[in-house]
């Protein structure tokens, strides 16, 4: 069992599965036009179940971003959840 406290402290890694990523909720680092939360609006997979398309939202004005999910792994870009 990996102990996910750890991944996030020591190696700044968030664990991200492509299978949960819809709805899921994130909190930029990096605050830019006031746009802190997002969520995962929209993931599309290719026939292989590989992502091809990932959206995130901003909670604030909604505003919607193509971005490359594996960037979400870096927890110095992003945390997981609302902070």
């Amino acid at each position: 069992m990996v102990n996910r406290e750890r991944i996030n402290n020591n190696n700044n890694i968030n664990p991200v599965s492509p299978k949960s990523l819809l709805n899921s909720k994130w909190t930029k680092i990096t605050v830019f036009n006031k746009e802190k939360h997002f969520i995962v609006s929209e993931v599309e997979f290719n026939e292989d179940k590989k992502i091809i398309r990932c959206v995130m939202q901003a909670v604030i004005n909604h505003a919607e971003y193509d971005i490359n999910w594996r960037s979400l792994k870096d927890g110095k870009q992003w945390l997981i959840g609302w902070k």
